[in-house]
């Protein structure tokens, strides 16, 4: 198979007539290998327009809707990003290489493990990997810039608006399927936000985040 081919193909026919014209962000999308963080067995679908299967029911979101997010969030080199979700870590390759520093947390040990070792391989030195469950317990040592959530949530914790520093965004699927909706959050100050819509989708959820949620904008 031609990745590069394939790759070209993905940016020029899904992401660009998507609206996604950032040339940071294409630049960023025709430089990291994504099939290199994609499941051995499903590597030939890296670019296709699919959310490709992870191990414990995850996924890899779609190409289209990882280069949106991207562009909504408009990073710069001096933030920090906290990233709910590591999964395959190819979204953690990308925020790192976009921000200072990114902090990425995962549920499941296997996700971690495999999402560290090809961070590594890539050298990506400015992403610290965690493994804790958000809507139990876990919580990141301070707020950043930058809150991005990998899977999707009924309404949005509570506990998810005090990480985002003022000023900071915080990007979010929200909704049940098949009808979400993707929100870009921005703390105005202590209380106050505004939100913006996205575009519509459909996500698998984060793990537990059915649990009693308590905010919802």
């Amino acid at each position: 198979m031609n990745f590069e081919q394939a790759r070209f193909n993905m940016v020029e026919q899904q992401i660009r007539p998507w609206e996604v014209l950032d040339s940071q962000v294409l630049t960023l999308l025709e430089t990291i290998h994504r099939e290199d963080f994609v499941p051995v067995q499903h590597r030939k679908l890296a670019f296709a327009d699919i959310a490709i299967p992870l191990d414990f029911g995850q996924v890899m979101m779609r190409p289209k809707i990882e280069a949106r997010m991207l562009q909504a969030l408009d990073l710069d080199e001096d933030e920090t990003v906290l990233e709910i979700g590591t999964g395959s870590g190819f979204v953690t390759a990308c925020l790192a290489a976009l921000a200072k520093r990114v902090v990425s947390v995962e549920i499941f040990q296997e996700l971690h493990d495999e999402a560290l070792i090809k961070l590594r391989d890539k050298n990506i030195a400015n992403a610290e990997l965690f493994v804790g469950d958000v809507m139990n317990g876990w919580q990141p040592e301070q707020a950043h810039d930058v809150v991005v959530v990998t899977g999707s949530v009924p309404e949005i914790p509570e506990q998810f608006l005090g990480w985002v520093n003022p000023g900071g965004r915080l990007f979010v699927i929200c909704g049940e399927s098949p009808a979400m909706e993707a929100r870009l959050l921005t703390r105005l100050d202590v209380t106050e936000w505004s939100v913006e819509s996205l575009f519509e989708t459909d996500l698998a959820g984060l793990v537990n985040a059915e649990q009693e949620p308590e905010f919802e904008f």
